[in-house]
């Protein structure tokens, strides 16, 4: 068993199919892991203690709210580094 952020999931999950949307962002390795911390800075944290295996079967159970929150906020993220890049 360990301890996970389960927001750190969700981002991971979230983020490949939101950046094919946007056709000019820098999808460097700096860029990716800014708009990953924006986006976690501004969702609240869910932590949770569970076997691996049972973590991941976890994402497909997300609320259309909760995807809802998490799209956004890396919506917004992506939005700030596009205009920001810091590498």
């Amino acid at each position: 068993m360990f301890l996970k952020n389960y927001m750190e999931v969700a981002v991971e999950h979230v983020l490949p199919n939101l950046l094919k949307a946007f056709g000019k962002i820098c999808t460097c390795d700096k860029c990716i892991m800014d708009i990953k911390a924006i986006a976690l800075n501004n969702l609240k944290p869910h932590y949770v203690v569970t076997d691996k295996g049972e973590l991941y079967s976890k994402v497909n159970e997300m609320e259309v709210q909760f995807q809802t929150d998490v799209m956004k906020a890396l919506i917004d993220a992506i939005a700030i580094v596009s205009q920001n890049p810091r590498h």
